[in-house]
């Protein structure tokens, strides 16, 4: 089994990605196969609305030379996906909001690749909005009716604008400990056999 988490954040080693890593931990624990995925920060492009994917068929968007497609095919293998991003005005980054939107075009046009997939949203913040940028991610995973896999609490995390700072949010890092236990427990349901 594999879980992809996507790092939304354009700092790679900032809040988002420690608690991504934190969720990480407790997968590989349990014996799952882990990749961190860097999306905030490049230069991957919103969706055009052009429905080339839905006439192609093929399990790609026709833009091109961003990253997206490449992966987007291992969002479509994975057993499970963890998107995360820091609360940028009320909502997530541009960047993973652009993947979003093409992905769940993408796999909907082609007969829904994600559809049955486990997939969990992992926020920080510094202030407000997290909520906002959690339901973002959520309708993703239900749109393309996956299962979401949630936490003692909301999978959020305090930290700092310097980023480093979610560590000292005991219960928020625990949030993400627990998320990687509960993330683990229905990729073993899903696959037995």
């Amino acid at each position: 089994m594999k879980v992809i988490g996507i790092n939304g954040s354009p700092r790679p080693a900032g809040n988002t990605s420690i608690m991504l890593k934190t969720v990480f931990e407790t997968l590989e624990a349990e014996g799952i196969e882990t990749e961190l995925i860097q999306v905030g920060g490049t230069d991957i492009k919103g969706c055009r609305a052009c429905y080339a994917c839905i006439k192609a068929k093929n399990s790609e968007c026709s833009t091109r030379g961003d990253g997206f497609n490449e992966i987007f095919a291992k969002m479509a293998e994975a057993d499970g996906m963890i998107l995360g991003s820091p609360t940028y005005f009320a909502d997530i980054t541009p960047e993973l909001k652009a993947l979003i939107d093409r992905s769940g075009f993408v796999s909907r046009a082609n007969g829904g690749l994600f559809r049955h997939k486990a997939g969990a949203a992992v926020v920080s913040l510094r202030r407000g909005g997290g909520i906002h940028a959690y339901d973002s991610i959520n309708h993703l995973f239900q749109i393309c009716q996956m299962f979401m896999v949630g936490s003692t609490y909301w999978n959020l995390g305090f930290g700092g604008r310097n980023g480093g700072e979610v560590v000292n949010d005991t219960e928020g890092m625990e949030n993400m400990r627990d998320l990687g236990q509960s993330m683990a427990f229905l990729l073993k349901k899903l696959n037995a056999s």
